[in-house]
């Protein structure tokens, strides 16, 4: 995803994409230990994607509170 793609998107939204995220981390690292996983890169996408998700989430909490 891109950054501009992730600040369209209202903090519920953020809170359920970082969740499904999440979830296909776990698939990834679970798809890796068991070599079956063919594109080691989705894993570095999904763990940068989460990093920015979470960014755009804690620019929001600063906001809100300043």
């Amino acid at each position: 995803m891109k950054a501009s793609e992730i600040h369209a998107l209202k903090d519920d939204e953020l809170k359920v994409k970082l969740s499904e995220l999440k979830q296909e981390l776990f698939n990834l690292r679970f798809s890796h230990a068991t070599g079956q996983l063919n594109n080691p890169m989705q894993m570095s996408k999904c763990k940068k994607d989460i990093a920015r998700i979470k960014t755009v989430m804690r620019e929001r909490e600063l906001k809100a509170k300043a």
